[in-house]
């Protein structure tokens, strides 16, 4: 008698296919009624208050999943305004403003519309980076999957040939992920934190371009996770230090006690791609010397 050399759990069929054959089911009052169906197809049963934990683990394990099949060790992440216009599109942000208010905001959009060419060449520059002997990906690309500076950082991974990562948010106005994002990197998230968490779970790096509330929580979570003690020390550098000085007093912090002198020490400005790279490159050389 042949002996069965297969693993006994491969006696089993696959979900899949017990979905399939759930499928084709006679219709009768029994298998018609919810109750019958599969409880991981069964959509409206999943949407329960109830089932909010398992949501919350599908949503850490999908993406994790996937980014492990893809190779991925490592990230750079960009955090960026969704409104700052690329530099071709800038001049006509003034042109359509109606008064002297949206005048000015516009010309102060225009005035930024250079930090969509540096994120495009910053990550352009993280696409560069090699292999390591593994096949593994080290500062990957990856952005909130939106426009303006989101679009530019995965637009420069495309201008070297490489994926990126896109995680976008479901909100109520109409949006879809920027074109440069690869598809099959390309998530969806429903709760805020998970998606936050996915962030920096793989970041080797953040760079923060001028932004509005979403930037600015983004940025002070990870600057909080890391004078915590919560995470490492990574490489983080803001772009437009005439910005940050103008809308966060940061000296002031310090000065009313809140944070400690040491703290301003968490973040780096720049003003280029090439200021910011030096700078998360001479990071990890520093940690190779040292050990």
């Amino acid at each position: 008698m042949t002996k069965d050399k297969q693993p006994h759990r491969s006696r089993f069929h696959k979900a899949k296919d017990d979905a399939r054959f759930a499928e084709q089911a006679t219709t009768t009052p029994q298998t018609a009624s919810a109750a019958y169906r599969l409880a991981f197809q069964d959509t409206d049963f999943l949407l329960r208050e109830d089932l909010r934990p398992v949501r919350f683990q599908l949503e850490l394990l999908k993406p994790e999943l996937l980014l492990d099949e893809a190779g991925i060790e490592s990230t750079l992440v960009i955090y960026g305004s969704a409104r700052i216009p690329e530099p071709d599109e800038a001049d006509a942000l003034e042109t359509a403003a109606t008064d002297d208010v949206q005048r000015n905001i516009a010309r102060r959009l225009k005035a930024k519309a250079h930090y969509y060419d540096e994120a495009r060449a910053l990550a352009r520059l993280a696409s560069q980076v090699p292999c390591d002997d593994k096949g593994c990906r080290h500062f990957v690309v990856c952005s909130g999957g939106g426009p303006s500076i989101m679009e530019a950082a995965n637009r420069g991974a495309a201008d070297e040939g490489r994926e990126s990562i896109g995680l976008n948010i479901v909100l109520p106005h109409e949006q879809a992920p920027n074109r440069y994002v690869t598809p099959d990197l390309s998530f969806q998230f429903h709760y805020f934190a998970l998606r936050k968490m996915h962030f920096l779970l793989r970041a080797r790096a953040v760079a923060v371009f001028p932004g509005g509330f979403g930037t600015f929580d983004e940025m002070f979570e990870l600057l909080t996770l890391i004078q915590t003690g919560k995470i490492k020390p990574i490489p983080i550098v803001l772009f437009g230090k005439e910005f940050w000085h103008r809308v966060v007093n940061f000296d002031a912090l310090v000065e009313e006690g809140v944070i400690s002198a040491r703290d301003l020490d968490l973040f780096t400005f720049v003003e280029t791609a090439a200021e910011a790279w030096a700078i998360i490159d001479g990071f990890y050389a520093n940690i190779e010397e040292t050990h």
